[in-house]
C-alpha cells in the first residue's frame, strides 16, 4: 500500500472535522471518509495516536 496524503494533509482533515462537530469514533470515519482512515493508519500506530498527533481531545 501506498499513501496518497501526507501527515500534515492527515492532520488537517482530522482537525477540520473536530472543527465541524463531525463525529471521529473510528467506524463512523472508516465508513465516511475512508482515505482518511487509510493514510492515517499508514502513519500512524493507531487512529488515537492520529488524533492525538493532530491536537484533537479525545475524551
Amino acid at each position: 500500500m501506498q499513501a496518497d496524503m501526507t501527515v500534515e494533509e492527515i492532520k488537517a482533515q482530522i482537525q477540520y472535522l473536530e472543527t465541524n462537530g463531525q463525529s471521529l469514533k473510528k467506524k463512523q470515519v472508516k465508513q465516511t471518509h475512508p482515505k482518511l482512515m487509510k493514510n492515517a493508519l499508514y502513519f500512524f500506530p493507531s487512529w488515537e495516536h492520529a488524533m492525538v498527533e493532530s491536537g484533537v481531545n479525545i475524551i
